[in-house]
């Protein structure tokens, strides 16, 4: 029974290109709040800097005379200095009491402003800028209204009449004000701009990227309902892209299988097809007619007997691969003598062998050779790569079986003549459904021959492999010497 899974997807994270678009998102507002606070903290305090410093220098030439002359009898100088900036200027003697009031250059002596500045008097007493003009020393400070600066206020100690006196000056910082207004209504249009493009950017950008995802999706869901020929066909140089080849190797793997799958139905059918028919012919010539005659009847049944072997040894190898497919094989691990494995698989194939004409030789410098191993498992890999051999031998040929010592191992290898196998295919002829040498040999068998033997080989962690030349094909597998497993 098919169980099909119905995954809820959250709102933000079911679609990737919506979570793409809120990422570019937070970082464009990061960027605005960036450009903000760089006005705000930075921008705008180097203007009000600026500011400061211009007015500082074009009243800095009447400092001196302001501190050194008495300016009770020096009007002219005041006129001057009150001419110089855009705003009021306060003349307060010690006792803090408002002896004149300029502006822009002239002394204004009406009575309703003299008093309206008069009661201005009172903050200006009680600031603590102001005690430091009492002290003889200037200040400067920044009158704000909502955050924002609109007056600059500058303490000047003097002299007036012999005594200790100050002149309080008010720029006006309209025209600053209004800069600096006008630059947070750009800023403000700038960052609803820019908000506006990059989420259409975002978009454009996120589809974009979600767009070869899409067609790698497509294509993997085309494969999982059998359309084995579907490929991404994507281009690109760079993750997406190796991604895409790598579905299509899959897709191309996928289709190999399929083919290689229907082709050892195929071969299966037809080598349990001929035996049966075997069987069933030569058991109703036994029934029917050789069943008097002892010499055909025997040998009848041997053929039956011989044919319903193959039948056995093919159905052996399906099972045992699906065995080793679904981890049911186990080990048994155990110490054997390696060359009597190799010399009763020998003894056991050689029937097999001489139907054909084929010698199989064993060649070994040693007959004791000690292994750690699953004895079951290192015989059916040895048959299955004697069985190999005899298929993919002509008749009269010979097979020759090599035990050879190495440094630290033991190499047994078997050779048989033949045409060698393309070097694009050797490393695929371990896999399940392949035969190696196809196109030369008998095509008999199941096709998974090779890849028990991986499988077992594997699992003992024994090296392998196939060597093709000066007309020979060669299958090893080395065993790890017995002083070395035990160092291990």
């Amino acid at each position: 029974m098919n169980i099909i899974k119905i995954r809820k997807k959250p709102p933000l994270r079911g679609k990737i290109v919506l979570r793409l678009w809120i990422i570019m998102m937070l970082l464009v507002a990061l960027s605005i709040a960036f450009m903000w606070i760089g006005q705000i903290f930075l921008f705008e305090k180097n203007y009000l800097n600026s500011k400061i410093a211009e007015v500082q220098s074009y009243i800095q030439t009447y400092v001196e005379d302001l501190e050194k002359k008495d300016l009770a009898g020096n009007d002219q100088l005041l006129l001057s200095l009150s001419k110089s900036i855009n705003g009021k200027m306060l003349l307060i003697d010690g006792d803090g009491k408002l002896i004149a009031l300029y502006s822009i250059g002239h002394k204004i002596s009406d009575e309703e402003s003299m008093a309206s500045m008069s009661e201005s008097m009172k903050y200006v007493e009680r600031s603590e800028e102001y005690q430091q003009v009492l002290q003889g020393k200037s200040y400067n400070k920044i009158i704000r209204y909502n955050a924002d600066p609109i007056v600059l206020e500058i303490g000047i100690p003097v002299f007036y009449n012999d005594r200790q006196a100050s002149v309080i000056l008010y720029q006006t910082l309209d025209q600053l004000h209004i800069a600096l207004r006008i630059n947070r209504n750009q800023l403000v249009t700038l960052s609803i701009i820019l908000t506006l493009v990059a989420a259409m950017l975002a978009a454009l950008l996120s589809r974009h990227f979600v767009k070869p995802i899409r067609i790698i999706k497509s294509t993997v869901d085309r494969l999982a309902k059998g359309e084995l020929t579907a490929t991404p066909g994507l281009s690109m140089n760079d993750e997406l892209g190796q991604l895409s080849d790598s579905v299509e190797e899959l897709s191309q793997a996928l289709q190999r299988v399929d083919i290689l799958r229907k082709e050892v139905i195929a071969n299966v059918s037809h080598e349990l097809r001929s035996p049966l028919a075997l069987v069933r012919g030569y058991s109703e010539m036994v029934r029917d007619i050789n069943w008097k005659d002892d010499e055909k009847r025997n040998d009848n049944l041997n053929l039956i007997i011989q044919e319903a072997g193959r039948m056995s040894e093919m159905v052996s190898d399906i099972m045992d691969y699906s065995q080793l497919q679904a981890g049911y094989v186990k080990l048994k691990m155990d110490w054997y003598n390696l060359y009597e494995i190799v010399e009763s698989e020998i003894a056991h194939c050689e029937q097999n062998a001489a139907e054909y004409g084929i010698t199989i030789r064993l060649a070994s410098t040693l007959n004791d050779i000690p292994i750690h191993a699953d004895a079951m498992k290192i015989c059916q890999v040895m048959r299955n790569l004697l069985n190999n051999a005899i298929n993919h031998t002509a008749d009269g040929g010979m097979i020759d079986v090599v035990i050879e010592k190495l440094s630290n191992k033991t190499r047994v290898s078997v050779i048989n003549p033949g045409e060698p196998i393309p070097a694009e295919d050797r490393a695929i002829i371990w896999e399940r459904y392949q035969r190696s040498q196809h196109h030369g040999g008998r095509n008999k068998g199941t096709g998974i021959g090779l890849s028990i033997v991986s499988t077992f080989l594997k699992d003992h962690d024994m090296h392998y492999g196939v060597d093709c030349e000066d007309g020979l094909t060669t299958f090893w597998f080395e065993c790890p010497d017995s002083d070395n497993i035990c160092g291990n």
